[in-house]
């Protein structure tokens, strides 16, 4: 189980039903989320194989509404909102003056408002702090976190069953574009998602509506071979797939260009918004003195989070997190890694051995080791 920093444990809606049907409950984002639903290593597989449901039930949801809300956000987060189209997505960061992370959010354009997602557990200082830049703007923030859910279907299945349970082709949609769609009596928001090079599926729909979607959602990903996954075979997948997350991988500690999300959270183009004078002064040295990397580990051992990798006998980096996905004979994870020693091939040490850093999934090499071989990534 690899934890998130937070104060507060915030129970997932959907608890009850799945202690019921065999959930071990953990520490995810900093709520109660399922560890694993029994074996790990078959829900990782299904989500390799077939499809895999997961309870996304980690966020927090925000409107702003009002005729200066495209402006007030865009001189806040540090991508581009001014050129969002109706209905698409784009992933921000928020910053502090000193240019560190406060938050990751996303961005959504309504025709009469911004829905914006980012995560429950930094709900109670992330609202007073965008609460207090709206100063002479006309704009109303409201909090909709209790009234939506979010469950999320992915694996190479997962699209085919999206289109015959929505009549949704999410082939045919952009990265965090919104479409609303049925499922039966339920109506929900579908945003497509390819998480590493897969297709992935959310759905955002009015919290009472969570239990009858989960129980649907559940009976049809049993019939295609696949089933429920929880976040410790989703942690190892997403490894795999070089994502890193928010609370574990970056945070309040680090700058963007540290965390290596240069070119998918900043706009340069944009204008002005808060800690963009660090961000430049960054791009413009050309680099940072640590850098956030893939590590693969020599045998299956995992390390734990903030665990020390070194050099020629020196502290060079930390572990921010890792896992022994079932795919593959040995363990990955990301860390922080100084410049002198963060290009790719580079060998560290940590406790319990080695490790080399890569890039992923590129430079992921992998072999078979039984029937859920990795055959591309």
């Amino acid at each position: 189980m690899e934890t998130a920093t937070t104060e507060t444990l915030l129970p997932t809606p959907l608890a009850e039903t799945q202690t019921t049907n065999g959930a071990k409950l953990g520490s995810w984002f900093g709520s109660a989320l399922p560890d694993d639903f029994g074996d790990w290593r078959s829900e990782f597989s299904f989500a390799r194989n077939t499809v895999a449901l997961i309870d996304k039930n980690y966020r927090m949801y925000i409107s702003f509404t009002g005729p200066d809300r495209v402006r007030y956000l865009n001189a806040i987060l540090t991508n581009n909102i001014k050129g969002l189209q109706t209905s698409h997505g784009t992933v921000s960061l928020l910053l502090n003056a000193q240019g560190h992370i406060q938050a990751e959010i996303e961005t959504y354009a309504l025709p009469d408002k911004l829905f914006c997602l980012s995560y429950a557990m930094i709900r109670e200082r992330l609202i007073p702090t965008l609460d207090k830049y709206i100063i002479m703007d006309d704009v109303t923030l409201t909090d909709d976190t209790p009234h939506f859910g979010t469950l999320g279907l992915e694996g190479p299945a997962a699209p085919a069953l999206v289109l015959e349970l929505t009549g949704v082709d999410l082939n045919a949609l952009p990265d965090l574009v919104r479409t609303h769609a049925h499922l039966g009596e339920i109506p929900c928001t579908i945003v497509r998602r390819s998480p590493g090079r897969s297709l992935a599926a959310d759905f955002l729909i009015e919290r009472s509506h969570l239990e009858p979607l989960w129980q649907l959602l559940l009976e049809r990903t049993r019939a295609a071979g696949g089933g429920p996954m929880g976040y410790t075979a989703l942690s190892a997948l997403r490894l795999i797939q070089g994502v890193p997350w928010f609370g574990y991988d970056f945070g309040e500690k680090q700058i963007p260009h540290e965390a290596g999300l240069e070119d998918s959270h900043l706009s340069y183009t944009k204008g002005c918004y808060t800690g963009q004078e660090i961000v430049e002064r960054v791009r413009s040295r050309g680099h940072v003195n640590r850098k956030l990397v893939h590590l693969i580990f020599a045998g299956t051992a995992v390390p734990a989070a903030g665990e020390t990798l070194s050099a020629d006998g020196k502290e060079v980096g930390y572990v921010t997190s890792a896992a022994a996905p079932p795919s593959l004979p040995f363990a990955i994870g990301m860390g922080y890694v100084r410049k002198e020693n963060n290009s790719s091939g580079s060998q560290l040490r940590w406790s319990g051995g080695t490790c080399v850093v890569s890039q992923f999934p590129d430079e992921l090499p992998h072999e078979p080791t039984g029937p859920d071989t990795i055959h591309s990534l």
